[in-house]
């Protein structure tokens, strides 16, 4: 597989959008009197999570140590609002930079929520190389045309896993398992195309759920799992990896407000949180793991058929998806190695 260099990707990507989204106003960019410009920068995560230690931090290091003008300020946590609310807000210039998941995205613009779907990626060199790629370059310049948002990268936060009382190892063992899923339409159609029976449960009462038996077992990537205690209410962890959690850094009509030098700096920022945050979840994961293997805390589940979980997803899927949530679909399996 042949990647373009993701810095000419993301750049030409990037400014052939703003073209297009020339009249699209902004009130975001505040300007200091010393003539630098202040980006406020969304997440909904906390700092001791990756997407901000090791994601939004970083694109704060990386731009102001440029001393181009540019400063970042980050409001974590939802302070600004939940992810539909931010999303609408980048879109309006009330915020000027926010990370959101692909499968908020997709109330936006649908098909980007495919980056979501079960078995889509084989890791995330994968995601990276598709982003990076015409078919990714392609999908989030046809989300700008719909939203007037520009993307300027993307970075998974890990695999999701299930957890149960019983071990996961194919399918078929999800049968009559009621799993909580996100309420979002594309995690829906995940446990569709993995056979599982969703329920619909917040994240806040997964606990409760599991505890009193609502729901027989659940997933999440590694750091939610973890953040929960869910080893305190199910015995096993499933490491079927069937789906990686996509993180995009949008940014609204701001852009075109900045001098290329200040686009340069926050390109690169991007480009570094990408990078620091793959690592960072990849050693954060497998140093969890092999605590909770030397604990026993978790039954660590390593023989589950991933295999046979994403034969099933993928024909599912393109069975199932059409027209641009197909073409999306099957664009990011041809880019697989």
């Amino acid at each position: 597989m042949k990647v373009r260099t993701k810095r000419a990707a993301w750049v030409a990507l990037v400014g052939a959008s703003a073209v297009a989204l020339a009249g699209c106003g902004s009130d975001g960019g505040g300007e200091a009197e010393d003539g630098a410009v202040t980006l406020d920068l969304a997440t909904s995560y906390n700092t001791d999570q990756p997407q901000h230690a090791c994601g939004a931090e970083v694109i704060k290091e990386t731009v102001e140590s440029a001393d181009v003008g540019l400063n970042i300020e980050i409001f974590p946590s939802s302070q600004l609002g939940g992810d539909a609310d931010r999303i609408s807000a980048v879109a309006s210039g009330d915020i000027d930079m926010d990370i959101q998941g692909a499968s908020a995205l997709g109330a936006v613009y649908e098909p980007i929520s495919v980056l979501d779907a079960a078995y889509a990626f084989d890791g995330p060199e994968h995601l990276a190389a598709f982003m990076a790629g015409d078919g990714g370059q392609q999908l989030v310049s046809d989300f700008a045309d719909a939203s007037g948002i520009n993307t300027l990268g993307a970075w998974s936060a890990g695999a999701r896993h299930f957890t149960s009382n019983a071990p996961i190892n194919e399918p078929s063992d999800l049968a009559g398992l009621r799993i909580r899923f996100p309420g979002s339409p594309q995690f829906l159609l995940n446990a569709q195309a993995l056979g599982a029976q969703a329920t619909e449960i917040a994240y806040e009462e997964v606990y409760l759920a599991l505890q009193q038996g609502t729901a027989d077992g659940q997933e999440n990537p590694i750091t939610n799992i973890d953040a929960l205690n869910l080893q305190e209410v199910q015995d096993y962890l499933n490491l079927s990896s069937h789906q990686l959690n996509t993180n995009l850094v949008i940014i609204g009509g701001v852009w075109n407000e900045l001098d290329e030098d200040q686009q340069a700096a926050l390109q690169e920022g991007v480009e570094n949180a990408v990078d620091e945050v793959t690592q960072c979840v990849a050693d954060d994961e497998t140093e969890k793991i092999e605590e909770w293997k030397d604990s026993g805390e978790w039954e660590v589940n390593e023989d589950v058929d991933v295999a046979a979980f994403q034969e099933q997803a993928v024909a599912w899927f393109e069975a199932e998806l059409d027209g641009d949530l197909l073409s999306v679909f099957e664009s990011i399996r041809d880019s697989a190695e």
